[in-house]
């Protein structure tokens, strides 16, 4: 494309890019069009991968298609394997994208559609994409050295162990959260739970497929998975109107948390071909597929935006989870803008990809920049829903009440109606028993995207969208599951090293089992938490979450600054030093609020001294009176961990200043921990 046409180009799409966001953030008293919303996304992403990434890749960064990766220099066949850059960005594009990109935009939709989308878009381009890039840049250059071992190198001693323990700890915190919206997604529904349970012994058919019986057979494969995961949804309604096996899969919470709780044992445990790689490979398919036809139905039907542009809930009221939009919004949207989970990815498995450094735009940038697209994807099919049925299926019963009209009549007070019997006929259109307090972001996503893609493709199919939604939602969320606590067995791995050196080498088969056994019991116990807590557990959980995701997010990007400084580019060390500021401002402030705060639905302690109260006092009704101590444990317990967070971080940025300015001053030389320059070797 020659010059003059490229900027007319370029030109047409900055044009329509900020009039989409004007009409978004300008709108006011009227209904807006679905259709700005995907207009302005794909406007800033492309915008942004072509110039801002563009200048980083080039000026910041410096990439060198010509020198050997770790891919190509420790070639094993095993782990490091130069790959084609379209399957590394499935591949990561698969382990990275979860739920909170589902869940974070549904449940910040009770501050109103106009908060999070622009975070969104500006959290991505400015924060999250350029973490990932960063991340993945420097871990290359370090024959793919992880987050954990790079903190020791650049932090010293104490930052370094600082980020060791805290890496290992939040991603603790983060899988249990990613269990729990599984669980909310499935409880007490036949169709959901058989048609999720159906993926597993589809992943494990079509890696035996590719493995041992058609070796190779890439295209054989995928047909054969994505036409078994079809067909589970379609059979998951036979499941569910046979009255003896809708027993077999009416599940409670509490059975479910079990089920995920083996399965990610299981999944740490069995070789990655087995499990892990098929069901990666199958979700790429699944999760773009899904992504790209929502969008195309919200341009083919063009819905409106029935949630208005923010609600009262700004004020810290919200009755989904509380806090005000300042610092909540930009917790609770996590990994749709940034997320630090992608840094254990972006330093782990993916850098023993890359075949040329010329990749990483592609695969750092652009997977995280699709992965927000996700997230105003999901934004929009959240907003689309009458606000009234929103708050109804979000709300949980601890709020709102469990019957179904004290609940419609307190939504409706707050000035969002809804009616039982409107309640009951969506349930029914959508197959389930009831829609109600269905907690955890997950049903309500999935019922926005049953209506557009209904309304845009066939309304009589309601049930089947749904169910197909929350498959989706599960295959999303169960990948970074099952990736993550792999992730975290490595890290426990290292932990363990220390204490004992057998315990260090990742392919010891006890050290294996040890490693996952803790880990899964680690994260177990707080999806336990969860699943038992009468607020519906997203309340309590949800926020720790996002602290801690943001938190490790200010990890990561310590590390790049420290890099960027340690290697003579301090001039540009605000690439990363400037979303670092911000990370750290907002999650201190959160965190400090859910320590100090004397609100019960804000303060971690305040809660716990609450309910301690009402327990003495006999305020309780039994039901609540009996999980009482374990409740008022647990807010303590995640009070405590908030604290310990927080504190880790504030070593880690201060001894990452620290190290930074002895080496500008000259008293501690900079001692590269880059590989040598090896040419490549490849065509």
């Amino acid at each position: 494309m020659n010059k003059p046409l490229r900027i007319i180009v370029w030109g047409a799409l900055a044009v329509l890019g900020a009039a989409a966001l004007g009409g978004i953030a300008l709108n006011r008293g009227e209904s807006i069009n679905a259709l700005w919303f995907v207009v302005a996304a794909a406007c800033v992403y492309l915008i942004a991968y072509r110039f801002y990434c563009g200048w980083i890749a080039a000026r910041v960064l410096t990439l060198d298609a010509t020198r050997a990766t770790p891919a190509e220099r420790l070639n094993n066949g095993r782990d490091f394997v130069p790959t084609h850059r379209w399957i590394v960005f499935g591949h990561h594009f698969a382990a990275i994208a979860g739920a909170g990109p589902l869940v974070g935009p549904t449940l910040a939709a009770q501050f109103g559609y106009l908060p999070g989308t622009m975070w969104l878009l500006v959290g991505a381009v400015l924060g999250g994409c350029v973490q990932d890039m960063l991340i993945m840049f420097f871990s290359t250059r370090r024959d793919g050295r992880s987050l954990g071992q790079m903190a020791r190198d650049e932090l010293g001693r104490i930052g370094g162990s600082a980020a060791l323990i805290g890496t290992l700890t939040i991603a603790i915190i983060l899988i249990a959260v990613l269990g729990l919206v599984v669980v909310k997604a499935m409880t007490h529904s036949a169709w959901s739970t058989f048609t999720v349970f159906a993926t597993i012994p589809i992943a494990i058919i079509v890696g035996i497929y590719l493995r041992v019986l058609r070796p190779g057979r890439v295209l054989e494969g995928t047909a054969l998975g994505v036409a078994l995961l079809l067909f589970a949804v379609v059979a998951g309604r036979w499941v569910d109107a046979n009255p003896v096996w809708h027993q077999w899969f009416d599940l409670s919470g509490e059975a479910l948390a079990g089920f995920v709780i083996v399965y990610g044992l299981v999944a740490a445990i069995l070789p990655v071909w087995l499990l892990l790689a098929p069901r990666d490979y199958l979700s790429t398919f699944i999760k773009l597929g899904t992504v790209f036809l929502l969008a195309i139905a919200i341009c083919v039907l063009s819905p409106e935006v029935k949630m208005p542009a923010l609600t009262r809930f700004i004020d810290g009221t919200g009755p989904i989870f509380s806090g005000k939009l300042f610092p909540f919004l930009f917790i609770t949207l996590a990994c749709g803008a940034v997320s630090g989970f992608h840094s254990l990815v972006a330093s782990g498995t993916t850098p023993k990809l890359i075949a040329r450094e010329t990749d990483i735009p592609l695969v750092g940038y652009g997977s995280m920049a699709l992965e927000s697209f996700v997230g105003v994807m999901a934004l929009v099919a959240a907003c689309v829903l009458d606000p009234g049925v929103y708050f109804a299926i979000n709300t949980a019963a601890g709020v709102v009440g469990a019957d179904p009209q004290t609940a419609v009549a307190t939504i409706t007070s707050w000035g969002f109606p809804v009616t039982a019997e409107q309640m009951h006929a969506l349930a029914a259109q959508m197959g389930e028993q009831t829609l109600f307090a269905r907690t955890g972001g997950a049903p309500s996503l999935a019922v926005g995207m049953a209506s557009i893609f209904g309304s845009a493709f066939g309304q009589g199919l309601l049930a089947m969208w749904y169910h197909f939604a929350i498959m989706f939602e599960a295959i999303f969320i169960l990948t970074t599951l099952d990736a993550g606590t792999r992730v975290a067995r490595f890290i426990m791995q290292d932990v363990m090293g220390a204490l004992w050196t057998p315990l260090g080498r990742t392919s010891w088969y006890p050290s294996v089992v040890l490693a996952s056994g803790l880990v899964v019991a680690g994260w177990g116990y707080f999806l336990y938490i969860g699943v038992i807590d009468p607020n519906g557990g997203i309340n309590i959980l949800w926020p720790l979450f996002g602290i801690a995701n943001q938190l490790l997010a200010a990890i990561a990007l310590a590390v790049a600054t420290a890099i960027l400084v340690r290697t003579g580019r301090l001039k540009y060390a605000w690439v990363s030093g400037v979303p670092l500021a911000w990370l750290v401002i907002v999650t201190t402030t959160a965190a400090w609020q859910k320590i100090v705060s004397d609100d019960p639905k804000i303060g971690l302690f305040a809660a716990a001294q609450d309910l301690a109260t009402k327990l003495a006092t006999g305020a309780l009704p039994p039901d609540r009176a009996a999980s009482a101590p374990q409740l008022i444990f647990n807010q303590q317990l995640d009070g405590w961990l908030t604290a310990f967070f927080l504190a880790l971080v504030w070593i880690i940025v201060i001894d990452m200043a620290r190290s930074c300015a002895l080496h500008l001053s000259g008293r501690r030389a900079a001692v590269s921990s880059e590989s040598p320059r090896v040419p490549t070797q490849l065509a």
